[in-house]
């Protein structure tokens, strides 16, 4: 019944038997009687077939929508099941950059999960030390993060991108109106990061030291919840990750963040161990790449 049922969307999905009978390598005319078969078993008509055309009845359309279901948790327990008689069960484990708002990252897990759906990929959120402490410590197969050290030689170092620097700040606030800003402009207003409390003070010493920020740090524990501190005006928040342009309707402004007469870049690396390496790892840092 499985097969005939996979017969049956794929008719419905294309609303062509000719169509559908190509895709399942099958005859048009086998295509059919498997369907007519079907509906035999089942007791009741999905199709009702109109000269050379057809449409769902109303048994056959609840179904069609009830089977998309079954038929993926069905794909899903074959695949559960060959992982634990193999006894091979791949697990890949990738530590995100927890304030990081690209979506290339999203990209490449949706790739990498399509090519390899048996392989297991755990994602473990972080700031910088703490991803920096997982790939250590064997917690983390491969992480994302900026640069904020000298490579080492232990790991491997893939650069994906180097990003011009931004803050996303209120619409309304007048500053929003600058074409371009400097850390010690922002003096006066609250910075807000996005890190969890036992990183709050080494993520405020790193935007306080190294990036220039003077005034009053706030913290919030995702990157949802900053931009609802943004666009509320209790502060500015500094923009990890992507450049572009995203869409805030009117209630956010994001301003180029200068020192001097330069924009402020900063490096997006993949890290793993150079005695990790191994062919999961490669090919979803190579994925990753390509999306930059």
């Amino acid at each position: 019944m499985l097969r005939q049922i996979k017969y049956f969307q794929a008719v419905v999905r294309h609303h062509s038997f000719s169509e559908a009978a190509q895709e399942c390598h099958i005859s048009q005319s086998a295509i059919s009687q498997q369907i007519q078969s079907l509906e035999r078993e089942l007791g009741f008509q999905l199709l009702e077939r109109k000269n050379r055309s057809f449409v769902l009845t109303p048994a056959g359309e609840h179904f069609y929508k009830k089977s998309l279901v079954l038929m993926a948790d069905y794909e899903k327990l074959c695949q559960e099941s060959l992982k634990i008689a193999r006894g091979d069960e791949a697990v890949l484990k990738i530590g995100y950059l927890r304030s990081y708002s690209g979506h290339e990252f999203h990209l490449a897990l949706e790739e990498f999960s399509t090519k390899y759906p048996l392989v297991s990929v755990q994602l473990i959120y972080g700031n910088h030390e703490d991803l920096f402490h997982m790939l250590r410590n064997g917690e983390a197969d491969l992480v994302l993060n900026d640069q904020r050290r000298a490579f080492s030689d232990e790991y491997i170092n893939l650069i994906l991108t180097t990003n011009n620097e931004y803050i996303e700040i209120a619409s309304r606030n007048p500053m929003s109106q600058l074409s371009s800003i400097a850390p010690q402009e922002l003096k006066n207003i609250p910075c807000i990061l996005v890190a969890s409390k036992e990183q709050q003070e080494t993520e405020r010493e790193y935007y306080q030291s190294v990036i220039g920020f003077q005034g009053e740090f706030i913290y919030a524990e995702n990157l949802e919840e900053a931009r609802l501190m943004v666009i509320g005006g209790q502060g500015f928040m500094p923009v990890e990750g992507s450049g572009e342009t995203l869409n805030f309707t009117t209630s956010i402004c994001r301003i180029p963040l200068y020192r001097g007469n330069s924009q402020i870049t900063r490096k997006y690396c993949l890290f793993w161990k150079k005695d990790n390496s191994g062919y999961y790892i490669e090919e979803f840092a190579d994925i990753l790449k390509s999306k930059f």
